[in-house]
């Protein structure tokens, strides 16, 4: 795991752990990387409640209730279904916070039934209310490919709880006054 991945998990732990919220992960390409990177922290049991590999559409679509019509139009390597798995994950493990990831990790050249490259991996993480996502695109080699996907997937949840918690301070300094 790279320094700066491992220096935003512990970040996200001591987040996590002030605030008392809970996480949760639906991966497909990355395999548990994700989870891994999250429970790598010694109290992740106090905010991680589970993760779930989703490797093949059907579990995507059964397990995290993604659209099955969705996967047909647009197949599972798209900002949708990252996005419908976070939902998913939350639900299913009664999270605040989820993390998913959906792509082709590789290795191979571009998939000529689809048209999508390897190296195409959705990240998003969030809740109902707000998820943020990025697409990866470069194709450089398996590991990288999903090293990279996780690490930012752990800064996209990183930026969203800071970002929720000053929110959280703001309120609470209103209704202090």
């Amino acid at each position: 795991m790279e320094l700066d991945t491992r220096l935003a998990s512990k970040e996200i732990n001591e987040i996590l752990w002030r605030t008392h919220k809970t996480i949760s992960t639906a991966e497909s390409c990355t395999s548990g990387k994700i989870a891994c990177v999250l429970t790598g922290t010694p109290g992740a049991s106090a905010y991680f409640k589970g993760g779930l590999v989703a490797y093949a559409d059907e579990m995507k679509t059964s397990m995290l209730g993604v659209d099955r019509q969705l996967i047909a139009e647009k197949t599972a390597v798209c900002e949708e279904v990252a996005k419908q798995m976070v939902i998913g994950a939350n639900k299913m493990f009664g999270t605040d916070y989820a993390v998913a990831a959906t792509g082709f990790a590789g290795p191979g050249g571009p998939d000529i039934k689809t048209g999508i490259r390897v190296g195409t991996i959705w990240v998003a993480a969030g809740n109902a209310d707000n998820i943020v996502t990025l697409c990866l695109t470069e194709d450089e080699g398996r590991d990288h490919n999903i090293n990279k996907a996780c690490g930012a997937a752990i800064h996209i949840l990183l930026e969203i709880l800071k970002a929720d918690m000053a929110e959280e301070e703001v309120e609470s300094s209103i209704e202090s006054i």
